[in-house]
């Protein structure tokens, strides 16, 4: 463990902190810690996989002067106490363990200077960019080593109503520390209108891996999102072109809630539709917020996935209990994928502080697509300052 690399970003933001108290009222540090231990058992060869990490992030954002600002983040991982029995995806223990890709790394997460002005904010360097609860965008933040892009972007809030937003992304910071980062040439165009019974957005999201090769995949769609007093509603609608295998595919969310009062119940039907044995693909998602925690769909099998969820969420002893049921079959000929149970319980402690455990059970259906039985546990510790 490098401890020094986690020292030297406790001294700099000490003194940083230190610093901002004479500078501009506006200007502000922050230190966010993560300790999290991952155990992996999956019903195959590999060896069951043991990860105890701790993740640093060290943000400082500037005063704004004349409508500028700048922000700069370290992010650093480790792994404590040398656990780490686990395949990093980075080269570590591949083909031995199973994974847990949360691989030992430094690196600057976000730098970016932004320009804010009436209804115009542009901001360019590295960047979080999140669009619409992630499924096609995200910033992958619950592993260790969160994605971020090299991009600018530029959004206008045209009325209390419309907004839009434009992203050029030359740069996909991945989850796997920089060994896999990948160049590109990403366009992601995204339009929102307040309507009196939801939110509607269109988009279109553009993307290419920038490696001499026509891999352009193009996505275009709609989404819909509502509330109304107890009852909460969502529909999606999406086609997708890969020049790479010159398969369409098709994606479909249909979702509905109730807030019982103690307890909301939602649920949902997705469909990643396939062509050509080609999944309908989302490479930008914080995929592991769909489709089980378990990790089984981050990518989507070449006939298609078809995932029936139902989500109970409810307040257990001051914290938050979330249980969802997932079944899965395949688009193209409704074959079973499997099914899952996920479940987590976190809550918040002296002011600073966050405690909580997450499961994850993948029970493999009769397909034959590859998939085992998979269960995870994780035990995490968070802190803010």
């Amino acid at each position: 463990m490098k401890l020094s690399k986690i020292a030297v970003l406790i001294t700099a933001t000490l003194a940083s902190t230190s610093l901002t108290a004479f500078a501009a009222d506006e200007s502000k540090t922050a230190l966010d810690f993560n300790l999290r231990y991952e155990s992996v058992d999956q019903d195959n060869a590999l060896k069951d996989a043991n990860a105890l990490t701790l993740r640093t992030r060290l943000t400082h954002t500037t005063a704004s002067y004349n409508g500028f600002t700048g922000v700069v983040e370290f992010e650093d991982s480790r792994v404590i106490a040398g656990v780490d029995d686990y395949n990093n995806t980075n080269g570590l223990n591949a083909g031995v363990y199973s994974v847990v890709a949360d691989p030992e790394t430094t690196e600057l997460d976000q730098a970016f200077i932004q320009y804010k002005k009436d209804k115009f904010t542009a901001k360019v360097g590295r960047q979080v960019i999140t669009l619409d609860g992630h499924r096609f965008v995200g910033h992958v933040g619950w592993r260790q080593d969160r994605q971020t892009f090299n991009a600018a972007t530029f959004i206008y809030q045209a009325s209390d109503k419309l907004s839009g937003s434009y992203s050029y992304i030359s740069k996909r910071n991945r989850i796997f520390a920089e060994a896999k980062d990948l160049d590109s040439k990403d366009h992601l165009l995204n339009v929102a209108y307040q309507t009196s019974i939801g939110k509607l957005v269109g988009y279109a999201y553009l993307l290419e891996v920038d490696n001499n090769t026509d891999n352009g995949l193009d996505t275009y769609g709609v989404r819909f999102t509502g509330k109304k007093d107890n009852f909460s509603y969502a529909a999606e609608l999406a086609t997708q072109s890969d020049d790479a295998t010159d398969a369409d595919t098709t994606y479909i969310m249909l979702e509905g809630g109730y807030n019982f009062g103690k307890v909301t119940a939602k649920l949902g039907f997705e469909s990643l539709g396939s062509d050509k044995g080609v999944g309908f693909s989302t490479p930008l998602a914080t995929a592991h917020k769909f489709n089980g925690w378990a990790d089984q769909f981050l990518g989507t099998p070449g006939v298609g996935l078809e995932d029936v969820y139902v989500t109970l969420a409810t307040k257990v002893l001051g914290g938050g209990l979330t249980v969802t049921y997932h079944d899965f079959s395949a688009d193209e000929g409704s074959a079973d994928l499997g099914s899952e149970i996920d479940a987590v319980y976190a809550k918040g402690f002296a002011k600073h502080y966050k405690a909580g455990v997450k499961l994850a059970s993948y029970s493999a259906g009769d397909a034959g697509t590859g998939k085992v039985d998979t269960d995870k546990i994780w035990l995490f510790v968070s802190a803010t300052f």
